[in-house]
């Protein structure tokens, strides 16, 4: 009851009640023998200060809300700037962020924390901004420069991100820099190992192989649905977090409803392809 504005109307007239009343909460203390109309007068300036208040918290609610979304969407813009640097993959952070998000569910996340997750997918590959375009597109495979050049984008896009006490930019930063790490810690930048990653890069990688598995890229066509999760379930406890592998089947038709809602236009699909999950 504690939003409620109570007022007091009692025979106790002492200095201490008065004061006991007003600390417990009250926002008025009247001592009687009472006068309707004062009565009256002061229940209708209490109603209009608290209905003010009411009013005024929920402007700051709607206006914090939209700060929220404003730094929301420009997480996104960020997110489609990478991504336009790879004409194949243009719906690549949404699938992602939808992938990681009902992966989060599954994992018995709460929903305010997959929400997050969800709005900091799209920064995953905001350091490929940062690798020169005849590497990101080169339809070959790549040298061992050319490979050092494609690992740095995940501590590219963390400098990108920088430090901040803001939840989502450390969501984001956190999956910048470790979505490429593997459980068995073969993987980069930093070659974390198992429990070493955050549980946000572990989520991350999963939502991102599934994707770039099923998906067209310079170097190789798409894979069906069915074959990328065939080949993912043999990876938990070697690039994926085994824990997570109860979620990740659970959480299939929800996961290919998204793969199909989201396709690219002129997906072309390959049945005869290699093992490409260390892309």
């Amino acid at each position: 009851t504690a939003h409620i504005p109570v007022i007091f109307v009692t025979a106790m007239n002492e200095i201490s009640d008065e004061a006991k009343g007003f600390e417990v909460g009250a926002v008025d203390y009247i001592v009687k023998p009472v006068s309707p109309p004062i009565v009256l007068a002061r229940v209708k300036t209490h109603l209009a200060l608290h209905n003010q208040q009411l009013a005024l918290e929920a402007q700051v609610s709607q206006r914090t809300q939209d700060l929220v979304e404003a730094q929301f969407e420009i997480l996104r813009c960020l997110g489609r700037a990478a991504e336009y640097k790879d004409n194949d993959t243009a719906q690549h952070v949404i699938r992602v962020s939808h992938y990681a998000r009902i992966l989060a569910l599954h994992a018995n996340v709460n929903a305010k924390e997959a929400e997050l997750i969800y709005q900091a997918m799209p920064m995953h590959d905001i350091g490929k901004i940062g690798v020169p375009d005849q590497v990101l597109l080169k339809p070959s495979s790549l040298s061992n420069n050319e490979w050092d050049v494609m690992k740095a984008h995940c501590e590219v896009g963390a400098s990108i991100l920088g430090s901040s006490d803001s939840t989502i930019i450390r969501y984001s930063r956190e999956i910048a820099l470790t979505h490429q790490e593997k459980w068995n810690g073969t993987g980069y930048p930093l070659g974390l190992k198992g429990n070493e990653i955050p549980f946000t890069g572990r989520l991350a990688a999963i939502a991102d192989v599934l994707d770039a598995l099923t998906t067209r890229r310079p170097y190789k066509r798409a894979w069906t649905f069915t074959e990328a999760v065939d080949t993912m379930k043999n990876e938990f406890g070697t690039h994926f977090d085994p824990q997570l592998k109860p979620a990740f089947e659970s959480a299939l038709p929800e996961l290919e409803a998204i793969y199909h809602r989201f396709q690219e236009p002129d997906w072309q699909l390959d049945t005869t392809h290699q093992n490409d999950l260390a892309a």
